[in-house]
């Protein structure tokens, strides 16, 4: 039994040393701004979520990951177990906030009672033509350019020092669910795990943390969902006519099936679009896959040497 079961992944914390910069960059990347003071800046999405991404003004890394509990009470249960306190946030949303450090020494933030943004527009979703159906007829397809509609966060991985150590740290403290397993063969044991949160039957992404044992510790990336497929391909020609530095993509993964798009922000930090993951409920279960699934595509290139 774990100390709490988390609700979802709230934020990936940075350092940089020109906010402008990355401010600029995550506007282009589909961000909206939330706040900003001389030292720290919080971007949203168009989700509920008060913020997704802060950046600290300091020498450029990352920071560290936020999660938000299922309830204030499970926030007081987990500071309990920690022997840590409970502290009032002073981030967009306020809240309540709890702070670990893992394993490898990366900073693990827990938030609830944070309030909700007010939501920001998507684009509209007209009926699609295709080979099975044709609903729609004297409408007009038309794509906005422009920055990609970034809703939320979905994912954050990270490479750890050693797998089983930093896996069982996670899911002891947050109820993490294995998705799949990854086994390399010639190694005596897995090299890393996709993990979802456990909602029960509730259905949640395929996966919210994905832990690398790489022998080393490295911020490896952080997914954000976009509207869908096309608002994707926008993002991706705006980010490509600005000038940005792209990692991999476009393609479909295999485990998790997100149509995916990666970029490196101005201090090489990967961040990823993506849109139409696999939900899986705690039924599902749990598998085994393999280092081919990993880093293969259902469609598109595979992975660069650059994303281990």
């Amino acid at each position: 039994m774990s100390t709490i079961r988390i609700a979802d992944i709230a934020y990936v914390r940075f350092a940089a040393p020109d906010l402008d910069a990355m401010e600029t960059f995550l506007i282009e990347f589909g961000l909206t701004r939330a706040h900003r003071d001389g030292e720290t800046l919080y971007m949203r999405g168009a989700g509920p979520d008060p913020f997704v991404h802060v950046t600290h003004k300091g020498e450029a890394g990352f920071r560290g990951v936020g999660f938000r509990a299922g309830s204030d009470a499970d926030l007081e249960t987990l500071a309990a177990a920690e022997g840590v306190g409970v502290s009032a946030s002073d981030a967009p949303g306020g809240g309540r906030i709890v702070t670990l450090s893992d394993p490898d020494g990366f900073r693990v933030d827990v938030v609830a009672a944070q309030a909700a943004a007010a939501a920001l527009p998507l684009p509209g979703r007209e009926p699609v033509n295709d080979g099975r159906a044709t609903p729609r007829t004297n409408l007009v397809k038309r794509v906005a350019a422009g920055p990609a509609h970034v809703k939320r966060l979905g994912h954050a991985v990270l490479n750890v020092t050693d797998f089983r150590v930093s896996e069982r740290w996670y899911k002891d403290r947050f109820g993490f669910i294995t998705s799949d397993e990854i086994e390399v063969p010639g190694l005596p044991d897995s090299m890393g795990a996709f993990m979802r949160c456990d909602r029960g039957e509730e259905p949640t992404d395929h996966h919210t943390m994905f832990l690398v044992g790489a022998g080393s510790p490295r911020f490896n990336h952080a997914a954000f969902e976009v509207a869908d497929f096309d608002d994707l391909m926008a993002g991706h020609q705006h980010l490509k006519d600005k000038g940005r530095s792209h990692e991999w993509g476009v393609g479909r993964h295999i485990l998790g099936s997100q149509i995916f798009d990666y970029w490196r922000d101005p201090w090489g930090h990967a961040v990823e679009h993506w849109t139409d993951g696999d939900l899986l409920s705690a039924s599902w279960g749990s598998r085994k896959a393999s280092f081919e699934e990993l880093l293969g595509t259902q469609w598109g290139p595979g992975a660069p040497p650059t994303m281990a």
